[in-house]
């Protein structure tokens, strides 16, 4: 029986830049690259076709804004996943928004 995505933990590789899902010999990851402005740039985030619909991509949007907030980055949401994300839970994130970014 496949494991449930929701109960396994996002993971920050550092040394590929991104947050990562895995298991089953699935992942879902969420790539960045941080500037030397102290800005975090989401630039793409994948999630494989049987975890659709199951909040992975939502869990490492949550946790990649985290970290963020935690290190004191300023957020430049190039991958549409993040920029949704952003907007749909404008109050908690849109403080993290790089100065002049929008989403």
């Amino acid at each position: 029986m496949p494991t449930d995505p929701s109960t396994l933990p996002v993971v920050q590789n550092t040394d590929a830049n991104r947050f990562e899902v895995s298991g089953d010999g699935l992942m879902a990851k969420a790539d960045y690259m941080i500037t030397k402005d102290e800005r975090i740039v989401f630039t793409h985030t994948e999630v494989p076709r049987a975890w659709e619909g199951k909040g992975v991509g939502s869990r490492l949007a949550k946790t990649g804004l985290g970290y963020a907030r935690e290190q004191a980055l300023k957020v430049m949401p190039l991958c549409p996943f993040f920029a949704g994300y952003i907007r749909r839970h404008r109050e908690e994130y849109e403080d993290l928004l790089a100065p002049g970014f929008r989403v």
